[in-house]
């Protein structure tokens, strides 16, 4: 698997990322969700440098101009819920891209720190040769993206596939690399310290999802 550190070159990213881990600024929904969705549109141009392109011949009103455009189509994949402003800022820059929605979440059976995925509700349309971009704010121990990814593959054969995370535990990176195909590219906005006893990303940001649309029961 190839990892993409986007961060560790200062760029107007790092302003967006430490406004979503502000205690006080994260207080307000709107603010978060569209800063979310600004990372969103960073991480999809850092993506769109290494994606296939090509040729094309545009008419201008004065002539004709040679240039390229993105060769395969994109299918975008957020995980439900937290997944849906970030998704929303790739779609900015993906405008024509088909889009994809899949909930996973982690069950308690025991009311304890153990926990497995539930992977539930799924749409998404045909993904066959397509580029996937997968999307998901949080990798902390990396089974909701594994079992998310394995869901997907069974159903179709994608050409190429990115996984877009903003902030990723070295732990769950680990777990990517020993579960995913070579051939995946993950992309991370930040690489935090680790997980702490309950599997939360320290320092992290708190819960992503509850922060851009409310506390769940």
């Amino acid at each position: 698997m190839q990892i993409h550190h986007i961060s560790e070159k200062n760029s107007v990213l790092n302003h967006f990322l430490g406004q979503i881990r502000h205690l006080a600024i994260q207080q307000d929904r709107m603010r978060f969700r569209r800063n979310i969705e600004r990372i969103g549109e960073i991480m999809a141009y850092e993506i769109s440098q290494e994606l296939t392109y090509q040729p094309i011949a545009v008419q201008t009103p004065l002539g004709i101009k040679e240039t390229t455009e993105i060769a395969n189509p994109i299918v975008i994949c957020s995980i439900l819920r937290a997944g849906l402003p970030m998704h929303q800022g790739f779609l900015n820059y993906f405008d024509q891209a088909e889009n994809g929605f899949i909930s996973a979440y982690r069950h308690h059976p025991n009311d304890d720190d153990y926990f497995d995925i539930k992977v539930e509700y799924q749409a998404i349309g045909n993904y066959d040769n397509s580029t996937l971009i997968l999307v998901d704010p949080m990798l902390a121990t990396g089974q909701s993206i594994v079992a998310v990814f394995n869901k997907l593959i069974e159903k179709g054969n994608p050409k190429e596939i990115h996984l877009a995370v903003i902030i990723a535990a070295p732990e769950g990176i680990a777990h990517l690399e020993e579960h995913l195909p070579e051939n995946c590219h993950l992309w991370i906005a930040s690489i935090d310290e680790k997980l702490n006893e309950h599997s939360y990303i320290i320092p992290g940001l708190g819960d992503a999802g509850d922060l851009a649309y409310g506390n769940k029961l």
